[in-house]
């Protein structure tokens, strides 16, 4: 199927001599999809998919849903307990006296007996939609889909003395504006999320609904997303996998300060018999108002643990022993996948975001994408990330921060730790529009890569049409230094005791940032430090480089 894109004549108000436009009677050939949903979908070839595991994905069977989706989750005494006990241990508790609310989801099932709501934190199912308890502007927001395929802007954006800039494929136009979602420019530089956004609201069983008033600051809200080994299946044929889609909402009111924070989490072992492997398709929506402050702290540690020393060959292997590749390739948690979209849009003036996101779980494939729009003067965003990538593990970080009007700014700082035979990509965007003058912005990506056989694809980038900024951006990919190995060694501790305390150096920057409500004490077992540090242990490269030289410090 193909169509043909008109050429814009030159008395077009919307004609510019810089438009890339296609000649009479050329075919343009539309991304999968757009020709049945109006949306692209996923294709090993296109520009946001092009380093993740697109084969592997849909080859996969996650066909069936969680029995009694949408549903509340009952649970005995006897069983509440023991999931209490097992969230405290995975770190995935507040208590009610120390948080405003707390949500607890298993397999996609709101669980009363573990929340704790709120007027500020509640769980949203079916009925309150067709009941009409849903306002008209929440329901709006709530439609909104990402990478541009809902047109108009979450907030009107200054443009001049009188003018407003409602249009998102009209921005820095005639000549730099990206155009219609469906065109190829403009899908080039999509994160790909839409599509499983618009999966989402279709399938989604509820949503945490997290309300911050205006002029009120809070406790704590935590969110949290367990899964259990079978994915919540009473019943399904064997080999099938289910496909589980979080939602949550949350807006934050005029002069509002609050600490979001989302946590997933395995509920039991995934070696129980009865396991199905797990598509988490998670979507949340973050509004900010005038002058409101949020801080959100993402914390992804589905899919159980790598197998450690993948990296070598094995010698084991010749002894008659099973190799530890063979071993990774048969963990059940290799079959999951875990996607998670965060869209956030600051719509209020000096309105402020601030982001940790820890991605250290064990699924075989993951991908997280955040938006975020600055769409008001003063608007800040800061987004900080951590990419933990083992075993044979395929994982993908993209952000995307729009500044859309004038005086915006935005701090990013992004670390990966790639090692066994791991493949980990990131995508950093930063677009700067024509509105947006005055803008400061910065962003660094750094990324250890701890084994010969892991590979990092790191991007980050700068488009700016405005004329009046600051912006910095770049990137770096090493090993750890030898010279502060060296520095360490010199002091008393031995090599791996040196290289761990590198490692987790290399994280607590971004781990410093997670809410202290979720951090534990240094020395409790589940403490947040303590859960990365046996991660880390096992991406701890074994066996010499083959590749050696000088590289640049941590």
């Amino acid at each position: 199927m193909f169509c043909y894109k008109p050429v814009l004549s030159n008395d077009d108000e919307e004609w510019s001599p810089y438009q890339q436009n296609v000649l009479i009677g050329s075919p343009v050939l539309p991304a999968y999809g757009l020709e049945q949903y109006g949306l692209p979908t996923p294709r090993r070839n296109a520009e946001a998919w092009r380093h993740f595991d697109v084969v592997g994905l849909v080859g996969t069977d996650y066909s069936c849903t969680p029995t009694d989706n949408g549903m509340d989750l009952t649970l005995d005494e006897s069983k509440t307990n023991s999931y209490i006990e097992n969230l405290k241990t995975k770190g995935a508790w507040i208590d009610n006296d120390d948080c405003a609310g707390r949500l607890v989801y298993i397999n996609g099932r709101f669980a009363p007996s573990l929340s704790f709501t709120s007027d500020i934190a509640t769980n949203l199912c079916s009925d309150d939609f067709t009941s009409g308890n849903i306002n008209e502007s929440d329901t709006e927001k709530m439609n909104h889909l990402t990478d541009g395929f809902t047109d108009r802007l979450a907030a009107d954006v200054p443009s001049g003395e009188t003018e407003f800039l409602t249009s998102l494929k009209k921005l820095s136009g005639p000549d730099h504006n990206v155009g219609e979602p469906s065109s190829q420019f403009a899908i080039n530089n999509q994160q790909g999320t839409a599509c499983f956004a618009a999966l989402n609201s279709v399938r989604a069983g509820s949503v945490a609904r997290i309300n911050i008033p205006s002029d009120l600051e809070t406790k704590p809200i935590l969110v949290v997303n367990a899964v259990t080994a079978n994915g919540g299946l009473v019943e399904c044929e064997n080999g099938k996998g289910v496909a589980i889609h979080p939602r949550t909402f949350l807006t934050a009111g005029s002069n509002s300060k609050a600490s979001f924070v989302q946590s997933f989490v395995d509920l039991d072992n995934s070696e129980n018999e009865d396991f199905h492997q797990k598509f988490v398709n998670s979507f949340t929506q973050i509004y900010i108002e005038n002058g409101a402050n949020v801080t959100h702290s993402y914390l992804e540690e589905t899919g159980g643990i790598v197998t450690g020393g993948v990296e070598a060959l094995s010698e084991e292997e010749e002894e008659g022993v099973e190799s530890k590749k063979d071993i990774e390739s048969r963990r059940n948690e290799l079959r999951n996948t875990h996607f998670e979209t965060i869209d956030v849009h600051v719509v209020g003036d000096d309105g402020s975001y601030e982001t940790a996101a820890l991605c250290v779980g064990g699924s075989g494939k993951s991908r997280v994408a955040i938006s975020a729009s600055l769409l008001r003067p003063g608007a800040h965003a800061t987004v900080n990330g951590f990419s933990l990538s083992g075993g044979a593990q395929r994982t993908d970080f993209r952000t995307n921060i729009h500044h859309i009007a004038q005086g915006t700014s935005s701090r990013q700082s992004q670390k990966n730790m790639v090692g066994g035979r791991a493949t980990t990509s990131f995508r950093g965007r930063i677009r700067v529009e024509q509105s947006a003058q005055q803008t400061d912005s910065e962003q660094l990506a750094r990324t250890i890569l701890l084994s010969d056989k892991a590979r990092i694809w790191a991007t980050p980038s700068l488009e700016i049409i405005a004329d009046d900024v600051t912006c910095t951006h770049g990137a770096t990919v090493s090993d750890l230094s030898e010279e502060e190995l060296f520095y360490l060694r010199s002091r008393g501790l031995d090599r791996i005791t040196s290289r761990n305390m590198l490692m987790y150096g290399f994280v607590d920057e971004i781990g410093s940032c997670v809410d202290d409500a979720v951090q534990g004490h240094k020395d409790d077992e589940s403490s947040l430090k303590n859960r990365i540090i046996r991660r880390l242990q096992n991406v701890v490269p074994q066996g010499d480089r083959v590749i050696k030289g000088e590289f640049q410090s941590v």
